[in-house]
């Protein structure tokens, strides 16, 4: 990572606080404003983040399975959810919410996480945050060791460096062989690189890509198997772009901003598969709900959104990030959905556990 100087610093931690004044927050965030969709509970949830930031933390999480159960630190899993508390680093869940590790890492906003790389002769899962800390915004880089035993943790790697004054959405997506790294900036700006292991185990980054979306956007999920790159720009809705660098700007509006669709702020964006089917999930953050698209065809088909009301644990607001990944996932048989919630009913932001089953059931898909 490149080392700034203290001048270069404060002119980004300025330059980050001019690009916040110019975001506009809708009604429901943080308001806990519910609108129509089916209804459905999540399982359970995490723990607060231990932000001493204040409320506004928790962000995005990621979700992984592995071939074989792994360890994190002395805990036997088959696979973990990563979560950013943007205040204050990145934590390691189990599947049962349970807190596995934590990094104290800065400001981290959205991760995700990539197979497909060996670093020292061993295949490794890499995990991938924007990162917005001053003096080292970019795309922060870590790694785990599916095959270390016990002590075994997500460990850092490397970074990404970026001319993006704030780091913002962020998701890998695999071409191939290739694994590629987006990162979306606060005022739509994109970076797109091919990820590499450099000869001295690092990281290694090629930027492929870049164009401007047009305001302020964050959601990021890429399709690999229609080779498209879906991107949330949040007061306008949601775009459909090639995954192929090639392909440059070209666009499709998937959906615009509409009521009782998808209510400004457009946030979080997350695929999953049922089968041969795909669907995208994303957070209609206004009105606290999700609206689902089937996207396997030629075009994204909308099927309907939910809500998730109290149940065992609280009702689910203001949604930031998501992720799902389908088929088993723990106690999860058929998929998991796992949600930021903006205001949970004791202390700081968490992440809630959404069962897949219950989600296609309330839809009819």
């Amino acid at each position: 990572m490149t080392i700034r100087g203290l001048f270069t610093t404060a002119v980004s931690a300025l330059a980050l606080a001019a690009c916040a004044t110019t975001e506009v927050d809708y009604q429901g965030e943080g308001e806990g404003f519910v609108g129509p969709g089916v209804r459905v509970q999540a399982t359970l949830e995490t723990p607060s983040v231990g932000t001493g930031g204040g409320e506004d933390a928790a962000d995005d999480p990621a979700i992984w399975m592995f071939d074989a159960p792994v360890t994190v630190g002395t805990t036997a899993t088959p696979g973990f959810v990563v979560g950013t508390d943007k205040k204050a680093g990145l934590y390691v869940y189990g599947l049962d919410g349970s807190v596995l590790q934590f990094m104290p890492e800065g400001l981290l906003n959205n991760v995700d996480a990539v197979d497909g790389l060996s670093i020292g002769g061993r295949p490794q899962l890499v995990l991938g945050a924007s990162d917005r800390t001053p003096g080292r915004t970019g795309v922060s880089l870590y790694r785990f060791d599916p095959g270390a035993g016990a002590g075994n943790g997500v460990a850092a790697w490397g970074a990404i460096s970026t001319d993006v004054v704030e780091p913002y959405g962020f998701c890998f997506a695999r071409r191939g062989t290739e694994v590629h790294a987006i990162l979306v900036g606060h005022e739509g700006e994109v970076r797109q690189w091919v990820l590499t292991v450099a000869p001295d185990g690092g990281p290694a980054a090629q930027e492929v890509r870049r164009f401007d979306i047009g305001t302020i956007s964050e959601g990021c999920v890429a399709d690999e198997a229609t080779n498209a790159l879906y991107l949330g720009e949040e007061n306008v809705g949601v775009w459909r772009y090639g995954l192929d660098p090639a392909s440059g700007d070209a666009r499709t509006l998937v959906q615009g901003i509409q009521p009782d669709v998808l209510v400004a702020d457009a946030e979080g964006l997350t695929i999953i598969a049922d089968g041969a089917a795909r669907y995208m999930i994303g957070s209609s953050q206004g009105d606290s709900a999700f609206p689902v698209w089937r996207i396997d065809g030629a075009a994204p088909v909308y099927v309907g959104r939910f809500v998730v009301e109290a149940g065992v644990v609280d009702a689910v607001t203001g949604t930031d990030g998501l992720a799902a990944l389908g088929g088993p996932v723990g106690p999860f048989p058929e998929g998991l959905i796992v949600i930021q919630d903006d205001v949970n009913d004791i202390g700081t932001q968490n992440f809630k556990y959404v069962d897949w089953r219950a989600v296609k059931a309330a839809l009819g898909l």
